[in-house]
């Protein structure tokens, strides 16, 4: 059996102990977490055949920035959004003329003297 001077055994658990340190020093990076878009559908009942668009503050306000299908041509006009967690004013954008969703009570004012819809995504 070989015995180790103490010398031998603190050089053994000093390099351990930077080795171990070195470790510590970069601490392992972790991705954030990224909060998942989630698909909101929107509906509006207007007269068939009409040019019906969604607008709002997830896209610039475009007034054509996201048409709406009747895919059913019964009048009933729908499109789905990915969108973050957050709160959202929108309208619709029908024939050219912008209007509150009807199905909806949460409106707050503009700044053109009407409202916008709200909906708020969790």
């Amino acid at each position: 059996m070989k015995i180790k001077s103490k010398a031998a055994v603190a050089t053994v658990a000093a390099k351990k102990t930077t080795a171990a340190m070195k470790g510590a020093e970069k601490p392992a990076k972790k991705a954030a977490a990224k909060p998942a878009s989630r698909r909101i559908p929107f509906t509006v009942r207007a007269e068939t055949g009409k040019a019906v668009y969604l607008a709002g503050s997830f896209n610039q306000w475009n007034p054509t920035g996201k048409k709406m299908t009747d895919k059913k041509k019964d009048g009933v006009y729908s499109t789905t959004m990915a969108l973050l967690p957050g709160t959202y004013e929108y309208k619709f954008v029908i024939d050219g003329v912008w209007c509150i969703d009807p199905e909806n009570v949460d409106v707050v004012p503009n700044d053109h003297g009407t409202m916008n819809s709200v909906l708020t995504v969790k």
